[in-house]
């Protein structure tokens, strides 16, 4: 009896098991399917995600900035598709040309980024005084660059070229060794606002350097010839006729300095001649300037780094254009 009972609860045992082993078997399939079901699910989640943010930023519009690579900043923003683009391309890109070159060079209520050099100086004690580069905005690379962002909108660097003066430092101390060229000129010196004219415009061009390629500015140099900075009023040429103008006489300083340097391989970039004749230089050796219009510049291409000085004695201006004694052969000499 006892072997009996024994016997059956074995076997009702086995069968427990079996029951459990067969239960946990039939599951398995259901769980996996439970897993399988959230993935599918997940994966069509991302998937919608993906495309509506496809489409989100296929209707956002494309926009291209144009950045100012000192700052940083954006100083322009274009949308092409409002302006054109795609629909009336040569429209845009004429516009995008104009821009450009109204950045470069300035408007009348707006400076433009490309500046003239402002050269350095020697000081009386010999020391060096900085002036500014020149910089130049490549108004047709910055246009194309911008039309060709523009497919698909980004940022774009404003393309500046920096030039800095062409000699070396080392030139300094040796530049004032050699008169290459000098020219001098003749003036009442007891017209008294005439006089101070001259000299304070020949004060502004003495001890100026300038570089191997470097193009010099009257204007530039100068500055504003005006009562602010100390100059007076004497006669001027002016449609013609001699009338007064505060600032009258630095044309003498402008037509001296030309007649110096025209002695030399220099290039000239801007140059004028009085509406009428002066009396201090031959007709037609002089060069006219007013600041805010007509200017005096040529570019130095005698291949060597000079010097000006200018120097005022008793109603006589004197320009001399120097350069080291390693230069003076190297210098190329005008016609």
């Amino acid at each position: 009896m006892r072997t009996w009972v024994i016997s059956v609860l074995l076997v009702g045992s086995l069968i427990g098991l079996a029951g459990c082993a067969e239960k946990t078997t039939k599951e398995i399939p259901v769980e996996k399917k439970v897993t399988t079901q959230m993935i599918d699910q997940k994966a069509q989640d991302e998937a919608k995600k993906a495309a509506e943010q496809k489409k989100a930023e296929e209707q956002k519009p494309i926009v291209v900035n144009v950045i100012d690579p000192n700052t940083k900043k954006v100083i322009k923003t274009f949308t092409p598709k409002d302006m054109g683009y795609g629909t009336n391309d040569a429209k845009y890109k004429e516009d995008i040309e104009k821009w450009a070159k109204d950045l470069a060079r300035g408007t009348q209520t707006t400076p433009g980024y490309d500046q003239r050099i402002n050269p350095d100086r020697i000081a009386a004690n010999g020391q060096l005084i900085k002036g500014t580069p020149r910089i130049i905005l490549d108004e047709t690379q910055l246009s194309q660059k911008v039309i060709l962002a523009s497919a698909k909108g980004g940022d774009v660097e404003l393309p500046l070229q920096v030039s800095p003066s062409g000699y070396k430092p080392v030139d300094v101390a040796y530049l004032a060794e050699v008169v290459v060229a000098t020219y001098s000129t003749h003036f009442n010196s007891g017209v008294i606002g005439r006089t101070k004219n001259i000299e304070l415009s020949a004060q502004a061009i003495n001890n100026v350097i300038v570089g191997t390629g470097d193009i010099f500015s009257f204007n530039t140099t100068v500055g504003p010839s005006d009562a602010a900075h100390g100059y007076q009023s004497a006669p001027e040429a002016v449609e013609g006729k001699l009338v007064p103008g505060i600032g009258g006489g630095i044309c003498q300083t402008s037509s001296t300095l030309y007649n110096a340097v025209d002695q030399l391989g220099v290039t000239y970039v801007e140059k004028h001649h009085h509406s009428i004749h002066v009396g201090y230089v031959p007709t037609g050796r002089d060069a006219t300037v007013s600041y805010g219009g007509v200017d005096f510049r040529f570019q130095n291409t005698t291949g060597v780094p000079l010097l000006l000085k200018a120097i005022v004695v008793k109603g006589t201006i004197t320009v001399e254009v120097r350069t080291s004694a390693a230069y003076h052969s190297l210098i190329k000499k005008g016609h």
